[in-house]
């Protein structure tokens, strides 16, 4: 078993470690942003397989409408934080002001179609974040994790 702070040894660079040709990526977490698909790009490509499941309910389909909804009005309504990471969250900032995004998006958009599956946990039961590395017969498991973003890969 190894710790990995994110200030010593990073996320993102133990991922890139362990992500080979034909390597399975499972990752269950709050958010998926595109950006961290951009900081492993290169390994992303080379997986066979990869799973994502939202631990909170995201991208509904039966909860989309574009009819204005009569309902208590809220401040602060994480769902939508939870859908907008996908483009970068708070903390990506100065990776959204590099202007790079609509490139980040259409290759990332195409690799989602090539490569991933999205499911959401439609529930309200509480749902442990991980990652797991299924590659040549080694798994590799990552927890506790808050999303798949550049900010917590490291």
């Amino acid at each position: 078993m190894q710790l990995l702070d994110n200030i010593n040894t990073l996320l993102g660079d133990d991922l890139k470690r362990v992500l080979r040709p034909g390597a399975r990526l499972k990752v269950a977490a709050s958010c998926f942003s595109m950006y961290a698909f951009e900081a492993l790009k290169v390994e992303l490509e080379k997986i066979e397989e990869f799973d994502f499941i939202f631990t909170e309910p995201t991208f509904v389909a039966n909860e989309v409408t574009d009819k204005i909804r009569k309902e208590r009005k809220e401040f602060h309504i994480p769902k939508l934080d939870r859908e907008r990471s996908l483009y970068g969250s708070e903390f990506e900032i100065q990776l959204r002001n590099k202007l790079t995004q609509r490139a980040v998006a259409k290759e990332c958009a195409e690799w989602i179609r090539r490569k991933a599956k999205f499911k959401s946990n439609r529930t309200k039961a509480p749902m442990q974040q991980f990652a797991c590395v299924q590659a040549g017969g080694t798994d590799t498991a990552y927890m506790p994790l808050h999303g798949f973003t550049a900010v917590d890969l490291g």
